[in-house]
């Protein structure tokens, strides 16, 4: 739970001031979206993917398969 708490807060400094971020879960994959990885740090990244979030293969949003659920 800690690892996700740590993710959702890099996140929301990412935020966009007309987009709120959405999460969804769906065939065991979490998925946040309104948030532009482009405009992610690499460090942050970097932190991302060591607690499981990566960039969808379009690139319009970052997944974790490590807290998805069906």
């Amino acid at each position: 739970m800690e690892d996700l708490i740590k993710a959702l807060q890099i996140f929301l400094k990412y935020k966009s001031h007309n987009i709120n971020p959405m999460t969804t879960c769906e065939h065991d994959v979490l998925y946040v979206c309104g948030i532009t990885p482009d405009d992610v740090t690499p460090e942050d990244k970097k932190t991302l993917d060591a607690l499981g979030f990566f960039t969808d293969k379009y690139g319009e949003c970052f997944k974790s398969f490590r807290f998805g659920s069906a």
